[in-house]
């Protein structure tokens, strides 16, 4: 049985102030929801505050991104290093809007998450389509490139601090939402290449989120689908109470 796992993207938001702010008030909600698993992502400029913010809580760290060197002359870039000297746990890699507005190819998020598990850090690897793929029918070869290219080269055990985190790049701060039949589907889908990749023992352990709009009137019933083991949450994830209630639609599976 997989644990749900529920992932708050603050992306470009929040100053430190606003980021310890949202923390304590999300501490206080969810203090009795530990059969969830709960990370927040905050932006690196508040990673430390919260870092301190949530000692003592059911709430862990994540980071939004990182370099795949571990130091060097790369001006402006952030190493799993540093990341985990901060007490992160998480990093998420590939985001579609950093696959979009800054490039990142699958080569270069392969790269990413190799840096990350080497540096122990557990990777949420972001995987998705196009609203033109999706309308050419093309969403599960897009799919199926992206999760072979991304994790290529990976062992068995560097595997088991995997987590898939399919946003269908049409869904995503839009206000549509894949309904959670397609969601479900690409879901099945990923869990079968993952055991060609690996093997079945290890993708039946993998957890793969589902991102694109989550909020409150959606994720309990996208997270009654069978292969939906949780939720990479944007916009309603910089509100302390839609958050606490996404949180809790997890609890009820």
């Amino acid at each position: 049985m997989r644990k749900p796992l529920i992932v708050g993207n603050w992306k470009m938001n929040n100053t430190t102030a606003e980021s310890v702010d949202l923390t304590e008030k999300l501490k206080r909600l969810i203090k009795d929801m530990a059969v969830v698993e709960v990370v927040v992502a905050p932006p690196f400029t508040s990673l430390d505050k919260v870092r301190d913010a949530i000692k003592g809580s059911n709430i862990k760290l994540g980071a939004q991104n990182l370099f795949w060197e571990d130091k060097g002359a790369y001006t402006g870039e952030v190493s799993p290093l540093m990341i985990r000297d901060l007490d992160c746990e998480y990093v998420i890699i590939g985001h579609s809007e950093r696959r979009e507005y800054f490039k990142e190819s699958d080569e270069i998020i392969n790269k990413k998450i190799k840096a990350a598990l080497r540096n122990k850090l557990k990777a949420i690897v972001c995987v998705g389509e196009s609203l033109k793929e999706r309308e050419e029918d093309k969403t599960m070869q897009v799919i199926e490139s992206q999760v072979k290219k991304g994790l290529q080269g990976l062992s068995l055990s560097e595997a088991k601090e995997l987590i898939i985190a399919y946003e269908p790049v049409w869904a995503i701060g839009t206000g549509r939402n894949a309904t959670p039949a397609q969601a479900n589907e690409v879901h099945t889908y990923i869990r079968k290449l993952l055991s060609q990749i690996f093997n079945e023992g290890i993708a039946s352990n993998i957890k793969i989120l589902y991102g694109g709009s989550v909020k409150p009137s959606n994720s309990a019933e996208l997270m009654s689908e069978k292969e939906i083991d949780g939720a990479l949450v944007g916009g309603a994830s910089l509100e302390a109470d839609s958050f606490a209630e996404i949180v809790r639609s997890a609890c009820m599976v």
